[in-house]
């Protein structure tokens, strides 16, 4: 796995974010578009990719599907996918963008508090860059086994504080 220090991919990552956001906006109603992972937090080791939450309501949910759909988005092959979460592409930006289109409410608002907690606690930014320095011998499944781990632990012991 091939990863980035911030100054080297945040700055178009964040250029991408404003066009798709600006886009969704113009087609999406009552909708919360979030730019989350690691590329969301200042000073955050990433793959470079981005990662956008777009929050809405339950029934806005299949509508929204088919509207970002028609923007040019598929729904990514292998991933979690229910009635409240679906993961879609696009390579209309040139980069590598998914967005999770998630039901305002449901269980799926994990991306949300994982964002919030790194934002606010700067060395747990730190053990998440480590974590990705010392993963870059992993296949794609061993690092996301890896990071999905560390990411349980860290929210579990959210919920304990």
């Amino acid at each position: 796995m091939k990863f980035y220090e911030a100054q080297d991919y945040q700055d178009k990552v964040n250029e991408i974010f404003k066009d798709l956001e600006s886009e969704l906006s113009q087609h999406l109603v009552n909708v919360r578009i979030i730019h989350i992972g690691a590329s969301s937090i200042p000073g955050a080791v990433s793959k470079g990719d981005l990662d956008v939450f777009v929050g809405v309501d339950k029934k806005d949910f299949e509508s929204s599907l088919v509207t970002i759909k028609n923007l040019g988005y598929v729904e990514k092959e292998g991933t979690l996918r229910t009635p409240q979460l679906c993961m879609l592409i696009t390579e209309k930006y040139n980069h590598d963008v998914a967005i999770q289109l998630v039901e305002n409410g449901s269980e799926f608002e994990d991306f949300l508090k994982f964002k919030k907690l790194l934002s606010t606690k700067p060395s747990l930014v730190e053990e998440y860059n480590e974590l990705k320095r010392s993963s870059s011998h992993l296949n794609e499944d061993e690092y996301r086994s890896k990071k999905s781990k560390w990411v349980e632990s860290l929210l579990k012991s959210l919920m304990m504080e």
